[in-house]
């Protein structure tokens, strides 16, 4: 070992391992994803395809992902190297998908830090329809006198809404006029990104540390407006909205393929930063039991959220007279029109607003840190001569925030909000994490093998896995995340903007190959790896299908597949 190489880190004790992954899983997509998805979907009946899928896709995965980091202590790429290196394709499709995230994760916290500054102003910007940045069609629904004339104005627009398409995007007319760079929100992403390089420039004993304030801090806020939420007046309308039961809705593909992916986005499960995090614990954690108490905590914020989320429509519907239906939104719609428009028309509003932007913060800062690691990690444990040397590492990081940092530039002028959601869109979509989790479960299950995953699992936690775990792995979660795979692509339709705006057929080029680059990507490596080996061709597989000899039960010949076993298993492939 070179004297000059640091050691790997470990946590300082477990509570900062669940408190990290508890703020990565528990993020901005609990509060404004699931709820909206849930009322769109059928309600209450749209628990019945979520939980199926958790059962067969979402905790298989996630105890799968932290298993193999834990048991390996191995970032994203080296892994799969040590465990299949027919695989290492799925650790780089990964690490592609969370450099990815990386790009575009903190254009949103830099979002919210802008409405959180203005959120300390006497005058709310977005309740009033008297500002530079208004038109003449802004109508403000805070004010009771304008409800009854503005509910039958077709053309009509929110002051919210103005104040988020013409004060912070400033909007231009397409992804080709990228017009100039917003600098009130290059100092938010400046200022979000001085916070995480210092949080996480040292490793997981400083992003430890923090966690213990993050992650549980925006508990505390949910709790704040979910009390506030549910005493409003018309919050009962909002709630039965959220969950009054539509089972019709279950006849329709989209319902499930929405389901579906909301498992995968909401446990962060075929991006690997599971396995990075898993990675950082002692080799005799119980990470079977954490698997399961986390996933569950998963699923209640996110089911909890809606009650807080739909209280507040609720509110605002019965103020403007309309249906919940035409008040409710997810995603940057939820956060930056609908709540702040009705928290504007609650006393003391800015005491909400302030609540509401400080709780998406932190949800978003604890993911932004574990995406971080999660790359940093897999690039030292590639290199780790030179990365884990004294100062090497900030050097790392440091050089990584600025080229994400120039590179989001493009996402914060007056044509960014075209760019961002082409790169979410496309580079982070569902299909490229189902692709992955297809041949990440195949790995296991079938190369490696269930029955040593198992066995892997029982020397670490001295508990054997349910036997659902093995059917999991070889058999449900490669063919359900395949045929989502599949009815995804089949549905697929090509990104628009708020409906209206087409994108010019080179920036839907650029799309596909940002989602080409992380697919192909697992098919293509294991392809070169065949045909650099050596030998005939099934012995190259041979190899290539053998786990590395240093891995503990390999060590101790438990799980030392002979050269006729693995051919045996190819051969069942």
């Amino acid at each position: 070992e070179n004297p000059g190489e640091g050691k790997r880190e470990q946590w300082s004790s477990k509570t900062e391992f669940l408190l990290t992954v508890c703020g990565n899983v528990v993020g901005l997509g609990n509060v404004w994803r699931f709820p909206y998805l849930c009322y769109k979907n059928g309600g209450g009946a749209f628990l019945v395809p979520y939980l199926l899928y958790v059962g067969l896709c979402g905790l298989p995965l996630f105890l799968l992902e932290t298993s193999i980091g834990q048991y390996t202590q191995q970032g994203i790429v080296t892994c799969w190297r040590s465990l299949c290196p027919l695989a290492e394709g799925v650790g780089r499709a990964e690490l592609l998908i969370l450099i990815y995230d990386s790009i575009i994760y903190l254009v949103i916290l830099a979002w919210t830090l802008f409405y959180l500054v203005f959120s300390f102003s006497s005058q709310l910007p977005w309740a009033s329809c008297g500002n530079t940045w208004n038109t003449d069609q802004c109508v403000d629904f805070s004010s009771l006198n304008h409800t009854a004339n503005c509910t039958s104005k077709i053309t009509t627009t929110s002051a919210a809404t103005e104040f988020w398409e013409r004060r912070v995007l400033a909007i231009s007319g397409g992804i080709e006029e990228v017009g100039s760079v917003r600098w009130e929100l290059m100092l938010c992403l400046l200022a979000c990104w001085a916070v995480c390089y210092f949080c996480i420039w040292k490793g997981i004993r400083y992003s430890g540390k923090v966690v213990y304030f993050t992650a549980t801090f925006p508990y505390l806020m949910l709790l704040v407006l979910l009390v506030r939420g549910v005493t409003l007046p018309g919050a009962w309308e909002g709630i039965q909205f959220y969950l009054y039961p539509d089972p019709v809705r279950l006849a329709d593909p989209q319902v499930w393929m929405e389901a579906g992916t909301q498992v995968f986005f909401s446990y962060c499960i075929g991006r690997g930063s599971q396995t990075v995090l898993g990675s950082f614990n002692k080799y005799n954690n119980n990470c079977y039991m954490d698997s399961f108490w986390l996933c569950l905590l998963n699923g209640c914020t996110s089911f909890v959220a809606g009650f807080a989320v739909f209280s507040v429509l609720g509110f605002m519907a019965q103020k403007q007279g309309v249906s919940v239906a035409m008040v409710a939104e997810s995603g940057p719609g939820l956060a930056f029109i609908a709540f702040p428009q009705a928290a504007a028309m609650m006393p003391l509003p800015q005491l909400w607003t302030v609540c509401f932007f400080i709780m998406l913060l932190l949800l978003g800062i604890d993911t932004q840190f574990v995406i971080m690691e999660g790359v940093i990690t897999s690039f030292t444990d590639l290199f780790p001569v030179t990365l884990r040397r004294p100062r090497y590492r900030e050097g790392f990081v440091l050089l990584f925030c600025l080229s994400c940092f120039l590179i989001q530039l493009t996402m914060i002028t007056e044509g960014g909000i075209f760019v961002f959601q082409l790169i979410d869109y496309y580079g982070c979509s569902g299909a490229c994490v189902l692709f992955v989790a297809v041949f990440e479960s195949l790995a296991v299950g079938w190369i490696f093998g269930a029955d040593h995953m198992e066995d892997a699992i029982k020397d670490m936690t001295a508990q054997r896995p349910c036997v659902l775990f093995r059917l999991c792995w070889r058999y449900f979660t490669p063919l359900v995340s395949l045929s989502s795979f599949i009815l995804y692509m089949v549905d697929y339709k090509p990104l628009k903007f708020n409906r209206w705006y087409m994108y010019p057929d080179w920036a839907y080029a650029l799309g596909w190959a940002m989602a080409l680059s992380s697919i192909l990507l697992v098919p293509l490596w294991g392809i070169g790896k065949i045909c650099v080996g050596t030998g005939s061709l099934r012995q190259r597989l041979a190899v290539l299908c053998h786990p590395d000899d240093d891995l503990p039960l390999t060590q101790q010949g438990k799980c030392q597949n002979s050269e006729m076993e693995t051919l045996q298993d190819i051969n069942r492939i």
